[in-house]
């Protein structure tokens, strides 16, 4: 897997109680407790990055910010796509430059995430306003042994972005709000 290529897919949790337990049986270690995860993405007037499908990210995490792009996802059983990010020292500088070169805030979302890894790959559990999410990063053998280990099968697996998830959540419920965040 390339150093810059995100290869990924999500589940849905009904219940984030047991999942410490399953990972540390697992043989996963706590890398961050849960942290409050706040993401805005940019783009320009007429939307051309989400037009063809990537998306620029701005994201607070606890105390630290990064700056993220990532190219249109190739979708099989994992979503995998181009990831190159950076950390920023001053998130909020970075998104005043973004907006004075001409890019707009459009969706943002937020979550708490908590991460785990066992030196391989990593395993997110996102709580965000739709709903709880894990998901599995990793080289896709590695994602669906994990899978396996986890009693996730490979119908349980989710592609979806968290803004196509937040769309289908809304056509479900009837939401009208146009941001996912706290409190739905």
């Amino acid at each position: 897997m390339a150093a810059n290529r995100e290869v990924e897919i999500k589940f849905r949790i009904e219940d984030t109680a047991g999942i410490p337990a399953r990972l540390q049986a697992a043989g996963f270690r706590l890398v961050t407790e849960r942290t409050h995860e706040m993401n805005t993405l940019y783009d320009l007037p007429g939307n051309p990055l989400r037009q063809r499908g990537a998306l620029l990210r701005v994201r607070q995490y606890g105390e630290r910010w990064t700056v993220t792009y990532k190219d249109k996802g190739q979708i099989g059983r994992h979503k995998s796509r181009r990831e190159v990010e950076t950390p920023v020292q001053n998130g909020r500088a970075l998104a005043e430059i973004l907006t004075s070169v001409g890019f707009r805030p459009g969706f943002a979302y937020e979550k708490f995430r908590s991460e785990w890894s066992d030196g391989t790959g990593h395993i997110v559990i996102d709580e965000t306003p739709i709903g709880n999410f894990g998901e599995i990063e990793g080289p896709p053998r590695w994602i669906d042994a994990m899978a396996r280990k986890l009693v996730i099968s490979k119908d349980q697996y989710i592609t979806a972005s968290y803004s196509e998830l937040f769309v289908q959540w809304k056509k479900k419920t009837g939401n009208k709000v146009e941001q996912m965040l706290f409190p739905l």
